[in-house]
């Protein structure tokens, strides 16, 4: 669902038509106006096939409640609201209720997937964890910042869990805890809480060596951390040899090694020559051009790469677009890469489906050049200043390939060469 402008946006339930319907997902997570309670329910009430529901911020505990009364058959859900609210159906909800509530309807053995809790009361984990962990393969916990008191009596009965999406207030401790008893974990995802307490309190390289060391048949990893260690990445690619997806982000610039200091250039080297199925890969901390000439040398699965604040030189870029023969998707922000390096791709743009370069030292003549040698390829600059201080600088470059032409809704800050 996204969201509209219209003021009866909510109505959009009230829409369906009125006898039964063939509904298998119901999913509205994303959808911030609050939705007509009563149109919802009767709309799950006449969907006897709804297997995955997924619900806002606006609907109560309570209100789940009825809803997972009228779907016997579910397997995947997103809560809302996961804590008693003020509404009258939430009045004297106590954890037993919770737990006939997930008990009910054999769901104990249909619900494979749980997303959602917002503003989760977390002594409510473990009473999920009594009766719906056990086959549980998919978990968001990404919108509740738990703990590691909270999440490690959850965890442990979490033993089919092949997917799974925290914040790292879970703390190396919970990710051990994890690396422990989710050994078919093939998905994680560590985000970053908007407010961070003491950095050496989060996760770090103990959390990512632990997980490497658990879960090894680990196939895709997105982790948001304070600090990494070479060390540490190296044991990922030693021990997860399967990983597709690898993206690493360590909070703030020109991150080095924390405990030896140096670039963090020969972790990412070996996740590129160990991993031979990687097709995406994101960088971060300190990296020279050697990091990049790894990449370009043993990364030629890699489709999607993305690049920040990283390389020395043009010679980084062009040891990307000379070697890494399937790529197709290049995000660069805040590089030193000027026209050389972006000019040594030019054999391989049309096989690309986009190249998206910001806070590069890239200039106008050299893109006009590529739009000159390339008329199939669409090139636009996407400029942050007005027309009349504008420099000779170019900002943003996007560039794609399009058999329809440039497009025509173009705004007055974007220029098609």
């Amino acid at each position: 669902m996204n969201e509209e402008d219209d003021d009866d946006v909510s109505d959009w339930v009230g829409a369906f038509p009125r006898g039964p319907t063939d509904l298998e997902s119901l999913c509205f997570e994303c959808f911030t106006p609050q939705v007509p309670f009563a149109a919802l329910e009767a709309l799950v009430a006449r969907s006897p096939r709804l297997r995955r529901l997924g619900v806002n911020q606006h609907v109560s505990l309570g209100q789940l409640r009825r809803l997972m009364a009228l779907t016997p058959h579910l397997t995947h859900l997103g809560t809302g609201s996961f804590r008693p609210g003020d509404a009258t159906e939430d009045e004297g909800l106590d954890l037993g209720q919770i737990l006939t509530a997930f008990s009910s309807a054999g769901r104990a053995n249909t619900l494979v997937s749980l997303s959602g809790f917002r503003d989760l009361a977390p002594e409510y984990l473990l009473t999920i964890a009594t009766v719906a962990a056990a086959n549980l393969t998919s978990l968001d916990l990404s919108y509740a910042p738990v703990t590691p008191d909270q999440v490690l009596p959850f965890i442990g009965q979490c033993r089919s869990l092949e997917t799974l999406w925290v914040l790292d207030s879970v703390r190396d401790e919970g990710l051990e805890a994890v690396a422990m008893c989710c050994k078919k974990l093939q998905v994680l995802r560590v985000l970053p809480l908007d407010a961070h307490e003491d950095a050496d309190e989060l996760v770090s390289e103990v959390g990512l060596t632990a997980i490497s060391e658990g879960c090894r048949g680990l196939r895709s990893i997105l982790y948001f951390c304070q600090r990494m260690t070479n060390a540490a990445v190296i044991t990922m690619s030693q021990n997860c040899p399967e990983l597709k997806v690898f993206r690493l982000c360590i909070m703030g610039r020109l991150q080095p090694d924390h405990v030896t200091g140096e670039p963090m250039d020969e972790g990412f080297g070996a996740i590129v020559r160990n991993c031979s199925k990687l097709t995406r890969l994101s960088t971060s901390g300190r990296l020279t051009d050697r990091a990049f000439e790894y990449i370009g040398k043993y990364g030629k699965s890699v489709r999607t790469l993305s690049v920040a604040f990283a390389g020395d030189s043009d010679l980084a870029l062009q040891h990307i677009l000379q070697g890494c023969s399937k790529l197709e998707k290049l995000e660069i922000r805040d590089c030193p890469f000027g026209d050389a390096g972006l000019l040594s791709g030019m054999h391989h743009f049309y096989n690309m489906r986009f190249v998206w370069m910001s806070g590069c030292n890239l200039t106008l003549q050299g893109c006009k050049e590529v739009a000159r040698r390339l008329p199939r390829m669409v090139v636009e600059l996407v400029s942050s200043q007005p027309e009349s201080e504008r420099t000779d600088g170019v900002d943003i470059l996007y560039m794609y390939r399009s058999l329809e032409g440039p497009r025509e809704d173009v705004p007055p800050f974007v220029k098609i060469l």
